[in-house]
């Protein structure tokens, strides 16, 4: 089957299962209500740094990405789903790929809108502090967010794939990026800077340090998730329906 109907039939599925449209408009009211309070925040810290503070919202919102990815893919895991898929689309590669774009597209578009309207409404509250965001800046920090976001819903797919398990990939990956990053990411020697979400996440800073910038910091989240994505693939194609 060529792959354009393929990725119309994975596309349809996504659109009409409530909870992956839930998870996506989660994605945006959580970041855009957080990035909101964070604008009002105090801006007297010397290491305030104004395009993070915009799009902090990120953080909470992450996790609805994370669970638009992982949800898409384990849902077909559920009443013989898969059986019907692959009964439809036997090449299972095609398949997976089909899945994956599907996936790909709405979190890429829901997370540059998302990076948009939570830089619009954190800007209003810190007002001159913000200021001296230059247009560059602003871009990439929206540009990056998106990608962000895409990657991490791609990543949860992955798993999901390689777990067979929503609730698996998601038990997994909440804590690693709650605990990880937030508890012992200051106290380990900046190992924790080659983690996917701390990687990543440079893209949203205005100023950064250290051996990663916004574009390599980015790469390397997109490593970690090719391959989640391949470990994925390989368990779809290997293991029984």
């Amino acid at each position: 089957m060529p792959f354009v109907p393929v990725l119309h039939a994975e596309w349809l599925k996504i659109r009409t299962l409530r909870s992956l449209l839930g998870a996506l408009s989660a994605l945006f009211a959580a970041t855009t209500a957080f990035s909101a309070i964070a604008g009002v925040s105090d801006t007297s810290d010397p290491d305030f740094d104004p395009l993070f503070m915009a799009l902090s919202g990120v953080m909470p919102g992450q996790i609805a990405a994370i669970s638009f990815g992982a949800m898409a893919v384990s849902s077909e895991f559920h009443g013989g789903g898969l059986r019907l898929s692959l009964a439809a689309v036997p090449q299972r590669g095609r398949w997976f790929a089909a899945k994956l774009t599907a996936v790909a597209v709405p979190a890429l578009l829901v997370g540059l809108v998302t990076a948009v309207a939570a830089l619009v409404v954190a800007r209003a509250g810190l007002g001159e502090a913000a200021s001296g965001l230059s247009a560059g800046e602003q871009i990439r920090g929206v540009v990056g967010c998106g990608i962000y976001l895409m990657l991490m819903a791609l990543f949860a797919a992955g798993l999901a794939a390689l777990l067979r398990s929503g609730v698996g990939a998601l038990s997994l990956l909440i804590p690693f990026i709650l605990v990880v990053s937030f508890v012992i990411g200051d106290v380990s020697g900046g190992v924790t800077d080659f983690m996917p979400d701390r990687a990543g996440q440079i893209v949203l800073y205005e100023t950064y340090d250290g051996r990663l910038g916004p574009w390599s910091g980015l790469a390397v989240t997109a490593l970690w998730t090719a391959a989640a994505i391949v470990a994925g693939a390989w368990s779809v194609r290997r293991r029984d329906a």
